[in-house]
């Protein structure tokens, strides 16, 4: 879930020379002028980039609403007790367009100019490391979700920010683990389209082989492309020819999609289709209609889950919207619980002692129980969801599996 080498170097470069933010439109909670005191009418003043345009936009939506899920909630109950006075919260949001440079602005331009007392994250590690980054090079708490916690955590000695999300090992072998368990009869034959981008790389040039060998099965196609690359066609000929019953392919949802297209033109219906990334949202499917039916992706959370308020919070958000449902309402809610929670139990907008809360972080909340370790994360368990009739219900692990798998996939 992240982009290349090249960009990271460009960041470095923006990084060390970026300390005013650039004009950006506001979105959400809008784009209100610090008043240099952290408060705006009173308000606690808490700031968020995430990716409202651009090819991730599809997650941003759900972050948006996940965030100020959680902002609304408290200030209903009437906001945070600070220095001896209830306050209420304000929530800014800014697009960073699925660009970590823009990222780079926008938190720059939260804490600078909005004076915002704590942040939170954007969506994918390309995005959420940048913020990260400004956040702990100036002091400023950061909670946030969808950054895979075994890249996030040893990035680096982690200072102020905090990541609740999944394991992209777990995620990896995943598919694996659901075939072996359920039993699921194949040729041991898998082939592998990946992103080329900085982790997208590790997962299909290194976890998914890894895995795929531990399990038996033989490798006998893996390609990178550019992350937004929309034309396979030279590729899914291989992938056809190599006769492999498992594909496993991790790209935005762009590319995602129209790969999925281009393999069912083709005539290519592998027994199993995992879709990591694009094929979360469910934008996914609704651009695909029956072409996604049988397609897997990881997952962390589902309303049906034995955790504190996760049927209510899915019928909020139906409700409110008239649109599906995404676990991303369930980390992002959490994230911002998270905060919200560190402000209340520290009493005072002081970053250190907020930052010291965060740190003691022990709770079950509605995307599951929550602990920070020593690297700053804490990791959500992996499960495997599929794609039916437009919905995505959890087939793997047997014990949390709330629909039965489709198995093999269906002829597109």
């Amino acid at each position: 879930m992240t982009i290349g080498n090249q960009r990271h170097s460009r960041l470095i470069r923006v990084l060390a020379g970026l300390w005013v933010a650039t004009t950006v439109a506001a979105c959400g909670g809008g784009g209100s002028s610090g008043s240099g005191s952290g408060v705006s009418g009173g308000d606690i003043l808490i700031g968020a980039s995430i990716p409202l345009s651009g090819p991730l936009a599809g997650f941003g939506a759900f972050e948006k609403w996940g965030y100020q899920h959680a902002v609304d909630t408290v200030n209903k109950a009437g906001g945070i007790m600070v220095d001896g006075q209830k306050r209420q919260v304000k929530l800014i949001l800014l697009d960073d367009q699925t660009d970590p440079n823009v990222t780079v602005n926008n938190v720059t331009r939260l804490i600078t100019r909005e004076k915002v007392e704590a942040l939170l994250g954007s969506c994918t590690d390309s995005l959420v490391e940048p913020g990260a980054l400004i956040a702990d090079r100036m002091g400023v708490p950061m909670v946030t979700a969808c950054a895979a916690t075994n890249t996030f955590g040893p990035t680096k000695q982690w200072k102020w920010a905090w990541d609740l999300f999944f394991n992209s090992e777990d995620l990896t072998e995943a598919p694996f683990n659901t075939v072996d368990d359920l039993g699921l009869q194949t040729n041991k034959k898998v082939a592998i389209i990946h992103s080329n981008g900085k982790n997208e790389n590790v997962i299909g040039e290194q976890e998914w082989p890894k895995w795929a060998a531990k399990h038996g099965w033989q490798v006998v196609y893996n390609a990178a492309f550019p992350p937004t690359t929309t034309q396979f066609t030279s590729a899914v000929a291989s992938v056809k020819a190599s006769g492999a019953d498992m594909f496993l392919t991790v790209f935005p949802p762009p590319p995602a999609i129209a790969l999925r297209k281009q393999l069912a033109a083709a005539g290519y219906t592998p027994k199993i289709m995992v879709i990591e990334e694009g094929g979360e949202p469910v934008q996914f499917a609704t651009a695909l209609g029956k072409l996604a039916d049988g397609v897997m992706v990881g997952g962390y959370w589902d309303p049906s889950f034995p955790y504190p308020g996760a049927q209510t919070l899915r019928q909020q958000f139906e409700s409110e919207t008239g649109q599906t449902f995404s676990q991303h309402i369930a980390d992002t809610s959490t994230a911002a619980q998270i905060l919200i929670d560190a402000l209340g139990r520290a009493a005072t907008l002081d970053k250190t002692k907020v930052n010291d809360e965060i740190a003691k972080t022990d709770k079950t909340y509605v995307v599951g129980p929550i602990k920070f370790g020593d690297d700053h994360t804490s990791t959500l368990p992996m499960v495997e969801e599929q794609w039916q009739d437009g919905k995505s219900p959890v087939i793997w692990p047997k014990k949390l599996a709330n629909a039965t798998v489709i198995f093999p996939m269906p002829s597109g």
